[in-house]
């Protein structure tokens, strides 16, 4: 019975999902052209709080904790374990102050309504993971935006999704070449629960009654650490929110 229900109710949210990409995409064309990427910007918002809270319509519902304000007069860099898709709405919705920028595998710049357009206009990084030049340039490159607009980054270390839950080892590289491009960012370990449960098995069926659940916790000062201490501390502060020790 349970599973019938998900069928049925992923089935709706899809097109639900599938509405707003078409209406946004349009949306941040418009606004984008006649406005520029503030406008734009706004529009990618509302896409992303359209995507989080439609997952009422699966029965499932976000929680989003952030205990203390973060910075608005320096960059952050947003580090998160990895687990689905839908990591990505509530962070750019509950943190859009903070304008997250994205490190993404460069095919997702082509072909998805409204993300594929908002990829390539964000200025984020478009990275080919069999080309490792190209990938350091592209994260270099975002790097120095997020420094000299006091923007956010987003990195998942991991560098591909763990639908279990089960935290992969976090890689350095992506962390290392922002902070050498962005020395004055601060970094925001986020530790997220449940999106991986939410869809275990792609996009279809959905998991209903859902919790997903993101925790921002206490932030890292990378002065005076390497990068992999830096990332070390990331990933422990992650794992132990993840296994409550």
């Amino acid at each position: 019975m349970k599973k019938l229900v998900d069928y049925l109710l992923s089935s709706i949210y899809l097109l639900y999902f599938g509405l707003i990409l078409v209406i946004f995409h349009l949306a941040q064309v418009v606004a984008f052209n006649l406005f520029g990427r503030s406008a734009q910007k706004r529009m990618v918002d509302w896409l992303n709080a359209g995507i989080t809270f439609g997952w009422l319509i699966t029965g499932s519902r976000v929680r989003f904790n952030q205990p203390r304000p973060l910075p608005t007069d320096r960059p952050l860099i947003l580090v998160a374990n990895h687990q689905s898709m839908f990591d990505i709405p509530p962070i750019i919705w509950f943190l859009r102050r903070h304008w997250p920028t994205f490190v993404s595998k460069i095919e997702l710049s082509k072909g998805i309504p409204s993300i594929s357009y908002n990829l390539r206009k964000s200025g984020a990084a478009l990275i080919n993971r069999k080309d490792s030049k190209q990938a350091v340039v592209e994260i270099a490159r975002m790097a120095k935006l997020i420094q000299n607009e006091k923007h956010a980054a987003v990195i998942f270390p991991e560098g591909t999704r763990s639908s279990t839950g089960k935290l992969k080892p976090f890689a350095v590289g992506g962390l290392s070449t922002l902070l050498k491009r962005a020395p004055d960012a601060l970094i925001v370990p986020i530790a997220i629960d449940g999106t991986g449960r939410f869809n275990p098995k792609g996009i279809f069926p959905l998991r209903s009654f859902s919790t997903m659940n993101f925790h921002v916790l206490p932030t890292i000062e990378p002065g005076g650490l390497s990068p992999e201490e830096v990332t070390m501390a990331a990933e422990r502060a992650i794992t132990e929110r993840l296994t409550g020790r």
